[in-house]
């Protein structure tokens, strides 16, 4: 099916941009990894990544999430996204912006696509 995975991946954004953590960790294998890059640093067990996402809905507010240039591969139960992300969010009162290349790997689980992998690059704006 076209778009299953870049669909995923909107969902999950849109997850993020609601702040709704449970409904993020549902879309999440038990072996999920991911980069905080607020700590910078890798989230490399289950427990790390929804340690993370709870402080994220804590700290975080007003996320707007636009999902661009994804593009899709699946091979058998294993799938990648690659996207670029721009975000706007406030974080503890201060608003930030991000515009990353993201990537997405996804692993399909019982019937549906769930993240095994995600991390994006945050790169500064243009001069």
């Amino acid at each position: 099916m076209p778009d299953e995975l870049r669909n995923v991946a909107t969902d999950f954004f849109a997850a993020l941009d609601a702040l709704d953590a449970d409904r993020m960790k549902e879309m999440l294998t038990g072996d999920v990894q991911s980069v905080d890059e607020i700590s910078r640093r890798w989230l490399r067990s289950r427990g790390d990544v929804d340690n993370q996402l709870r402080e994220v809905v804590t700290t975080v507010t007003d996320v707007r999430t636009q999902l661009r240039d994804a593009e899709e591969r699946i091979w058998g139960e294993t799938g990648l996204v690659t996207c670029w992300i721009d975000q706007d969010y406030t974080m503890n009162g201060t608003p930030q912006h991000i515009s990353a290349p993201t990537t997405l790997i996804l692993r399909r689980e019982g019937g549906a696509w769930k993240l095994v992998l995600w991390h994006s690059i945050p790169l500064p704006e243009q001069g």
